[in-house]
Formats: structure tokens, C-alpha cells, sequence
């Protein structure tokens, strides 16, 4: 029966593939770009203020930005004409009535932010430092995606289009750290019978990778033979969703030929900077690259593996550093795909590969960590998987590092073949973008449409381009913003008309 309810789905979308959207949804979107296209960007200055970033210790409900953020939002639900409750964690804003349900899903949540980065501040929307782009931690994940969506519901509210379903955008405040209490809260409220998810990329996402971490742990040692240089520290990286655009090695007893080889090295890379700071026989080096989502490694440059592969210019042996600098050279390298990590390299015709990235880099009280971030297509178990990465990494360890240990968490894919509102979200995805052979899409990024039964994800990206959330220049371009509004504005029309 699934496969007979996919291939009709399928039939359906090939029949109407090229359809335009109604004559409705187009005016009422046009109405709402020409509206609110300041208001829009008025409401996202106001929202990225508020630092709604994880307080650890401090469940969600808790967080004074968080309760701040979520008083602006029931005071503009109300200014705006809709109704508004407040469960905690989610908040949900309403338009219409109707037993039938659309559902918006966005999180308000943002992940932490490098304030040094950034030329103004992350929590301040910037408009005039680059001409064109709107920049602010959340900017494009998430709370342009809600601004637009409130304005799209107001732009509906405005035409009086009659509406067969509700409208109900839900604004989750953790979703960046803690899924549970959404989890929690849909085992008690129901949910919209249809979703869209505004936190990935267009055209629409029906499969997202699974998220894993992989962790290394070298407990401390130092056995390093008298007058040779010792790789005293080697660390890196702020949050296991970010690729790391930092890291830095210490090296005692470091001659002037060795930090020659490290700075020719290092100088052969692309999209690195490096930086040589000396006290007498101790050499630091600052590595630079580019930050970005995990998800999307190819769009940063990562600033652990490319290090060590600058430091690779002599076997280091006798520190945990040393120990960790050779793990990342020999298992990890400056690749994306886990090529080198024994047999754990594996892709999906339609997901693609999964990726591999050292991200976090760090001295804990068990030792030296480095944690690694994955993300999995189907094609693999768990615990196949799971094997793999242990047999490459206990043979690798035997004769260098016999006490480090490894802990790996592998989340599963996810697929959604046969939501019924992927032929309307198309359609209005290639009315408004000129691409006609728009298809599904499979992120590397997870979601909270896994959660929301017949949820899909509907930008705010564009395929082709830099997702800039998690990285440390966030931004969504104005122009991109407004184009969100209209089609997002569109899409609402179609499925609650």
C-alpha cells in the first residue's frame, strides 16, 4: 500500500508539475511584497535582538531572552490580527478556524556566535556593512523564515481569502539544542494534517541525513625524547554544528627550519590564513579558515583538518596533541567524505554521501577530545556503521595510542516519499524562480519536519547557494528575503484555500 500511495503521489506530481499558481495566491502575494516588504525587514531587526541562544542548565521555558523573544512575538501576533498561545517551549501563532490544518514550522532558537567576528554586532541587524545583505545571527536560521511567515499570514488576513483550513505557525525555542520538549508536546496537541518546514532549501526537502558524532578522547601524556620540538597543544573549534574556522597549535622547541616547512605547508592550501607568533623556542600557530553549517562542509574551510595537515611535516609523537594531530591527518585528512577512515565511506543515489568533519577540538578533564561530526545517508545500519568507524579506528590506535577511546551517536535518516503538498510547493517554487525541472531535494540537515506528520522542508535557501546559518556571516539578502515572502505567501494560499 506505502509503495502504490508513493507512485500515485509520484503520477501526480509528474501531471502537474508545470501548473501556475492560482490567480489568488499570485495577487495576494504581490500584495504582500508591496505591503511589507519594509515591515518584514523591520520585524527581523527586531527579532534577531533578542539572543535566544541555549543557557546550559536553563530548560527553554526558562531563558529570560527566551520568554522576551516569545513576548514580542504574542505582542505582534495580537497588533497583527491573530491569535496566540504559549506552551513553553512552542508558541503558536493562528490564522482562520477549520477542523483542517497548514502548519508553518520555524524555531526561534539561534546556535552560539563569535561576537569578535562580526563587524557590528550578531544581535543587531546590519544593513549597510555589505550593501544588499541583511546580517545578524538567525537571519536566515530562523527568524527570517518566521518574520516572513507572519507577514504572509497578515498579507492573507489583508485579501480576505477564504479559507477552507487554519494557518498555524509554530515557533519552537530549542530547537538547536533539545528536541525533547517539542517531542513532549506533540504527544499531547495535535498537529496541522499538513506542514511546511522553514528551516532548510528549496526547491523542497523530502530526506535529511541523519546527524552523528563520533568522539576521541586521548587521555594526557607526555613522553617526548629530550631536545626533540614537542606539539605541546593542538585544539580548535566553537560548536559541533559549525565547521571550525579556529585552530591552534603550540610547539615547544620549535628551530626556525621546522616553522619554515609548517609555513610552506600550510601556505599550499586554499582558503587558509595563517598566523606565527614566537617566544623564544615556542612557536604558535593560528590557523584560519572559513566557518559554515556541518551539514554543508563544502561551503567552509575547516581550519582543525587543514592544520593538521600543515603540521604534518614531521611524525609528532609523545603528547595527546601529537597523538591527535596524527589521528586527523591519517584517518580524517582535508577530505569531506570519511575516505580515509578505514571502510566508513558510503553515499546515496538520491541523499549522497555522508559527510565526515572534525569539528570540536578540545582539552577535558578525561583528556584531549576531538568530536566529529557526521551526517548519514541511508545504505547503512547504525550499528554497521558504528563498527566500521571502530575496527578502522582500533587498528589505527594499536601501536600509537593504546589507551584513547572512542564513543560514537549515529541518528538515522530520514525520508518522506509521499507528502501530498510536494506538487504545490514545486509549482510555486518554478512560477517564481523561472526553474521549471525543479525535483525533491536530501539535505544534510535535520529538521523538526521529521516530527510533524506530512512536514517538508520549503527554504529559505536556494539550491546552488552558501547556507550562511551557523557560520559566523550569517545573512539572508534582501532580495531573497522578499522572494520568501511571496512565495511563502503563495504556497499558504494554496494549501489553506
Amino acid at each position: 500500500m506505502l509503495k502504490t500511495t508513493a507512485l500515485l503521489s509520484f503520477l501526480l506530481f509528474e501531471a502537474t508539475a508545470h501548473a501556475a499558481p492560482s490567480q489568488i495566491a499570485v495577487a495576494t502575494a504581490q500584495h504582500a511584497r508591496a505591503a511589507y516588504h519594509e515591515q518584514v525587514i523591520d520585524s527581523l531587526d527586531k527579532m534577531v535582538s533578542f539572543n535566544t541562544v541555549v543557557v546550559p542548565g536553563v530548560p527553554c521555558e526558562r531563558n529570560a531572552q527566551n520568554i522576551a523573544f516569545k513576548g514580542y512575538l504574542k505582542a505582534e501576533a495580537k497588533r497583527l490580527g491573530f491569535d496566540f498561545s504559549d506552551a513553553g517551549c512552542v508558541v503558536v501563532i493562528g490564522y482562520g478556524k477549520g477542523k483542517e490544518r497548514v502548519g508553518v514550522v520555524t524555531h526561534g532558537d539561534v546556535q552560539p556566535v563569535d561576537a569578535t567576528k562580526w563587524q557590528q554586532s550578531p544581535f543587531k541587524l546590519d544593513r549597510t556593512s555589505e550593501p544588499g545583505l541583511l546580517l545578524a545571527r538567525g537571519a536566515e536560521d530562523d527568524k527570517g523564515p518566521i518574520a516572513t511567515a507572519l507577514y504572509a499570514m497578515k498579507a492573507i488576513k489583508d485579501r480576505k481569502v477564504p479559507l477552507q483550513k487554519r494557518i498555524e505557525l509554530y515557533v519552537y525555542m530549542a530547537e538547536e539544542s533539545d528536541w525533547g520538549p517539542l517531542e513532549a508536546y506533540l504527544k499531547t496537541h495535535t498537529p496541522p494534517q499538513v506542514s511546511i518546514t522553514l528551516d532548510a532549501e528549496y526547491p523542497v526537502v523530502t530526506a535529511e541525513k541523519g546527524w552523528g558524532l563520533v568522539s576521541l578522547t586521548v587521555p594526557p601524556q607526555q613522553a617526548v625524547p629530550a631536545g626533540e620540538p614537542v606539539l605541546e597543544s593542538f585544539t580548535g573549534g566553537f560548536f559541533d554544528s559549525q565547521i571550525p574556522e579556529d585552530a591552534v597549535a603550540v610547539i615547544e622547541r620549535a628551530t626556525p627550519a621546522l616553522e619554515e616547512q609548517i609555513r610552506a605547508r600550510g601556505a599550499a592550501q586554499t582558503g587558509m590564513h595563517y598566523t606565527f607568533a614566537r617566544t623564544g623556542e615556542q612557536l604558535t600557530v593560528k590557523a584560519k579558515g572559513v566557518s559554515a553549517h556541518s551539514s554543508k562542509p563544502e561551503d567552509g574551510v575547516n581550519a582543525i583538518a587543514m592544520l593538521a595537515d600543515a603540521l604534518a611535516v614531521q611524525p609528532w609523537q609523545g603528547t595527546d596533541a601529537a597523538v591527535m594531530a596524527t589521528f586527523v591527518h591519517d584517518l580524517l585528512g582535508t577530505g569531506l567524505y570519511g575516505e580515509k577512515f578505514g571502510n566508513v565511506a558510503y553515499r546515496d543515489d538520491f541523499m549522497g554521501p555522508m559527510t565526515v568533519a572534525p569539528v570540536v577540538l578540545k582539552d577535558t578533564e578525561q583528556g584531549l577530545k576531538l568530536n566529529i561530526n557526521l551526517r548519514r545517508p541511508r545504505g547503512k545500519t547504525g550499528a554497521e556503521l558504528e563498527g566500521q568507524f571502530r575496527a578502522a579506528f582500533d587498528g589505527w590506535k594499536k601501536d600509537r595510542a593504546p589507551q584513547a577511546t572512542l564513543a560514537a551517536h549515529l541518528g538515522e535518516p530520514w525520508l518522506r516519499e509521499d507528502a501530498p503538498q510536494v506538487p504545490v510547493l514545486l509549482d510555486v517554487f518554478s512560477h517564481y524562480t523561472g526553474i521549471r525541472d525543479a525535483k525533491p531535494v536530501a539535505v544534510g540537515g535535520g529538521t523538526n519536519s521529521r516530527l510533524f506528520p506530512n512536514a517538508v522542508s520549503f527554504g529559505p535557501g536556494m539550491p546552488g547557494a552558501v547556507y550562511t546559518g551557523h557560520s559566523e556571516h550569517e545573512y539572508i539578502t534582501t532580495k531573497q528575503l522578499l522572494l520568501n515572502l511571496e512565495m511563502y505567501t503563495a504556497v499558504l494560499v494554496e494549501l489553506a484555500k
